[in-house]
């Protein structure tokens, strides 16, 4: 999702949660297409199953409306809950697919997906309101791989002060103290 998509899907929730009916259509509809791309890369080829996601995910955007955070990125957020749609349909399925925790690190990747650019563009802004040496050290242990040691090394420090840092700033991001 390009920054310009953002930024438009993100005035038509602030919008819809504040009971614009026209501001809420017209964000559920522009998702709707987001949310086709986002299950058909992830479903099998002509899958009937990708209506049916799109559908339980703006159901679930529109009851949780209001836990939507404004001072958050929105295609993250929404990301996020069809993520969840896609899980929670594997699951009734019996479908084994191995959805890592931390795929994020699959949306970084130079692609030129939507919701991936969104996703990159939401992590790196709010990594930038971390330290740098926290911000640095998430993006080395969480995306890039390296062991606490390693990335402890790297900006020189111990393993374990590395491992309390890396603690602090993602209690800081999952708390939204660094915002």
């Amino acid at each position: 999702m390009s920054a310009e998509i953002e930024d438009r899907l993100k005035a038509l929730m602030v919008r819809g949660q504040a009971g614009e009916s026209a501001a809420w259509n017209e964000l559920l509809t522009r998702l709707s297409k987001q949310l086709r791309g986002y299950f058909a890369r992830r479903m099998e080829p002509g899958s009937a199953d990708v209506e049916d996601l799109v559908q339980e995910t703006l159901m679930a955007i529109h009851r949780r409306r209001m836990t939507y955070d404004a001072n958050q990125p929105f295609g993250a957020w929404a990301y996020a809950v069809a993520r969840y749609k896609l899980i929670d349909h594997w699951r009734r399925g019996r479908i084994r697919k191995h959805v890592p925790i931390d795929d994020v690190v699959d949306w970084l990747a130079d692609t030129s997906t939507a919701e991936e650019g969104a996703t990159r563009a939401d992590l790196d802004r709010l990594l930038a309101t971390l330290p740098k040496r926290q911000s640095q050290l998430i993006r080395d242990v969480k995306l890039s791989g390296l062991s606490l040691a390693e990335a402890g090394a790297k900006a020189g420090m111990t393993e374990g002060a590395a491992k309390v840092a890396l603690h602090r700033a993602m209690k800081s991001l999952t708390e939204g103290r660094a915002l």
